[in-house]
């Protein structure tokens, strides 16, 4: 098994979507990239944590690539808009990618650039690509919160 995590707005959705994925083994909201021990959700959102609100993916690579991930990640939201998702307004609601490994990074990296110069994107990409630190799991009420509202997204 391996692991991802991945920032990219509120993290109800994005594990909703990851979830969803054949190979996809679980996906946990958290919290990471801050400097603060064990934040709560209070603490993600007074903006002052330096945390992003992510979800760690553990996937089994022999059934769905790191790659894959990655093509999901871009589609589910959009990486051009700094510090923000929709309604979602904050540095806690930034676009990132916190890579495990060298492979990884580098994965996350080209990917950015073929997304850049694809022309997937009109504006420019803000996705920071980071080294995965201390990852901090979230208050229960936050794991599998549209499986437990009946798919509500």
């Amino acid at each position: 098994m391996a692991l991802a995590t991945f920032g990219a707005g509120c993290f109800w959705g994005i594990e909703d979507a990851f979830r969803r994925i054949d190979g996809v083994i679980d996906a946990v909201s958290g919290y990471s990239g801050g400097a603060t021990s064990n934040p709560s959700y209070e603490d993600v959102c007074t903006g002052t944590t330096g945390h992003t609100e992510v979800v760690q993916v553990e996937f089994d690579p022999d059934k769905v690539s790191y790659e894959k991930l990655l093509d999901v990640f871009w589609d589910i939201h959009d990486p051009t808009t700094l510090n923000r998702q929709g309604p979602d307004i904050g540095t806690q609601y930034r676009s990132a990618v916190y890579y495990h490994s060298p492979e990884q990074n580098q994965a996350a990296v080209e990917s950015l650039s073929q997304k850049q110069s694809g022309g997937a994107f009109k504006n420019p990409i803000v996705t920071e690509i980071t080294e995965a630190s201390e990852f901090y799991q979230a208050e229960e009420y936050h794991q599998r919160y549209f499986e437990r509202r009946g798919g509500q997204h």
